[in-house]
């Protein structure tokens, strides 16, 4: 297992009950596919330099995890076809 660090924004006009529930269901894409969740940071809401999907703001969350490439590779794709994450990016983690 290799470790990763995601970072996504989702869509700043969800309410605490909507956000919380779409955090639960992308981390749960994860945990399906055997990953670890080690570290959840919430960043909040921040404002965008330039729009991003008509959109100028959104709510950062980053996540650390162990996983493998093959279970990335389903967050990846499940996360383009979820409307309400604006972008994201998946890194190695070097720590």
């Amino acid at each position: 297992m290799g470790k990763y660090e995601i970072m996504y924004i989702l869509t700043a006009t969800l309410d605490d009950e909507a956000r919380k529930a779409e955090i639960e269901k992308l981390h749960g894409i994860l945990t399906a596919q055997k990953a670890q969740v080690k570290n959840v940071r919430e960043w909040g809401v921040r404002e965008f330099a330039n729009p991003i999907k008509k959109q100028t703001k959104g709510y950062y969350v980053i996540v650390k995890v162990s996983a493998e490439p093959e279970g990335l590779k389903e967050f990846d794709r499940l996360a383009r076809l979820d409307n309400n994450v604006i972008r994201f990016l998946i890194t190695v983690d070097q720590d």
